[in-house]
């Protein structure tokens, strides 16, 4: 998965109830890909979603 895929994915559990008064995206300015990644699973895991579950696009 490409990193913009990995910041977009970031960004629709942004605006997740579980994280709307916690600020998850900033740190991936100096995370590597493959910690990107990971920090991505987690936040899913945190949110109650299967990590890397697909997801539609806001419309």
């Amino acid at each position: 998965m490409t990193r913009g895929a990995l910041l977009v994915r970031l960004q629709e559990l942004q605006r997740m109830p579980k994280f709307q008064n916690r600020d998850i995206c900033t740190i991936s300015a100096v995370l590597s890909k493959d910690a990107l990644e990971k920090h991505v699973e987690h936040c899913e895991r945190a949110a109650g979603l299967a990590p890397s579950e697909p997801r539609q696009a806001a419309a």
